[in-house]
């Protein structure tokens, strides 16, 4: 009787143990993993001075788009990932986020560009929710097609009455914010951005941008101090 308690003893005891080692291999996987999508990016600093800022001025980790109007990607990236990134790491003020524009499809491009930049002169508290907007007003199909006016912008900016409809139609028509996007475009070719969207984590540029493990690790390891 003695024996079986001891045999039954032994076998919980292995039980316990091989438990252990099993959690302690998928940790390691799990880190290991991590690591590697850390070490698979490449590293670009970002000056986000007068760029569109979403959060806590000073939070600790900055997080950047490069995107564009016209891109379905980034329309994707705005419904998949970005409200995650609100709720995990922006809420909390642990990270602000800021938007560059790209102007990888031309002329359609070139104006969401001026009119968002108007629309953040005038009225910051209104850009985000414009910014949002304009994106919803791309179609789900055809995304080719010619869909980014100034009829479009002015409808999409006549739900905000803190936007000035006449100076942003002004602006359109002047190119008044073009020095501002060609700021944007100094930065683009500066990071060496060569798709949309881009993500960078304090300057660190994501390989992945719909990765969002490897977003959050580097978020994360940011939070940590571990650079």
């Amino acid at each position: 009787m003695n024996q079986k308690k001891k045999n039954k003893s032994s076998g919980m005891k292995l039980a316990v143990l091989l438990t252990t080692l099993a959690v302690l291999i998928i940790a390691a996987i799990v880190i290991l993993t991590n690591q590697q999508r850390i070490q698979s990016v490449e590293t670009t600093q970002v000056d986000v001075s007068g760029q569109p800022i979403f959060g806590e001025e000073e939070a600790p980790v900055t997080v950047v788009e490069f995107g564009d109007f016209k891109c379905p990607s980034c329309k994707a990236w705005g419904e998949m990932i970005y409200p995650q990134l609100v709720e995990d790491y922006i809420d909390s003020e642990d990270v602000k986020f800021s938007y560059i524009n790209v102007l990888f499809h031309g002329e359609e491009s070139v104006l969401a560009s001026i009119a968002a930049e108007s629309v953040y002169q005038q009225s910051p508290d209104a850009y985000w929710d414009f910014h949002k907007a304009l994106f919803d007003e791309q179609p789900t199909q055809n995304h080719d097609a010619l869909w980014v006016t100034p009829k479009k912008i002015l409808e999409v900016a006549s739900v905000f009455p803190s936007i000035d409809q006449g100076k942003l139609e002004g602006d359109i028509e002047q190119q008044a914010t073009m020095d501002q996007v060609e700021i944007d475009e100094a930065l683009v070719e500066e990071a060496e951005v060569a798709q949309t969207p881009t993500i960078v984590v304090n300057g660190t540029q994501l390989e992945d941008p719909f990765d969002y493990d490897a977003i959050k690790a580097l978020i994360d390891k940011e939070l940590a101090g571990e650079n």
